[in-house]
């Protein structure tokens, strides 16, 4: 059976000029990479077979590795999510003039701008050591070691209690000596849910290019000071997907 061919976005860019990206592998595929426009808003799309495609790690990387290329040559990049594919070419202008009033405002904001990430995930030992400072807790760990499985179950969830009030006020100064010392060279910041048990910081930040290399720095010279706690994860250049809200839908086109 052979599938009608849809039109999948990649990402939007401000510009007024028709831009022609190259070529990528799609599942196997050489497909062309250009844009379709209204006024001074484009989407960066490759023509594919009309199906759902499933975010595979492959699939993903290549999606990833379009707006890398997109963001190498222009200034102003809002990313779109993976798997979004259009029926045609017609869909994809209507759903841009639809959006055209966002995409206005977020142009300014995003333009000369990138996401970098931060995620500070705490050292085993430091983290143990930290929780036996903590005398409720030592104290707590006792009563639940000295009474029977059945006695000591409440006390057990106690125990639990006070380690992740103890964990949280970790978070919280991690936050306040590492996120707040970033937050005044970045033009905005988003701070998500930690990821595992050991993570105290999950932020992105909104940062000019312009200020990439002092906010290098400033990671490095947190990272000197925290180096013996804490492990940095420390990542981008990325299109700033923590910073934008757009929700494509094909029914928008209708």
């Amino acid at each position: 059976m052979i599938m009608d061919n849809g039109i999948y976005v990649f990402c939007g860019i401000q510009t007024n000029e028709e831009h022609d990206f190259g070529t990528i592998d799609f599942e196997g595929e050489t497909r062309e990479i250009y844009t379709i426009s209204y006024k001074d808003a484009s989407m960066v799309v490759t023509e594919v077979p009309m199906k759902i495609y499933h975010p595979s790690k492959g699939n993903l990387m290549m999606h990833q590795q379009v707006i890398n290329r997109v963001m190498e040559k222009m200034d102003t990049v809002v990313p779109i999510s993976f798997g979004n594919v259009f029926q045609t070419k017609e869909d994809v202008a209507v759903l841009l003039e639809n959006l055209y009033p966002q995409l206005e405002k977020l142009f300014p904001q995003l333009k000369g701008k990138m996401e970098l990430g931060l995620k500070v995930i705490g050292k085993k030992d430091w983290l143990e050591n930290e929780i036996h400072k903590n005398p409720e807790v030592t104290k707590q760990k006792e009563t639940v070691k000295n009474k029977s499985e059945a006695a000591g179950y409440f006390d057990r969830i106690q125990l639990g209690e006070m380690a992740q009030k103890f964990f949280q006020q970790l978070q919280h100064d991690v936050e306040q000596n590492i996120h707040e010392n970033l937050k005044p060279i970045a033009e905005a910041t988003e701070v998500n849910d930690p990821i595992g048990e050991k993570m105290l910081l999950n932020a992105s930040y909104l940062v000019d290019k312009e200020k990439e290399a002092q906010f290098d720095e400033k990671i490095n010279e947190l990272h000197d000071q925290w180096q013996d706690k804490v492990e940095f994860k420390y990542t981008g250049p990325w299109p700033a997907y923590n910073f934008i809200n757009i929700k494509l839908k094909v029914e928008e086109t209708s």
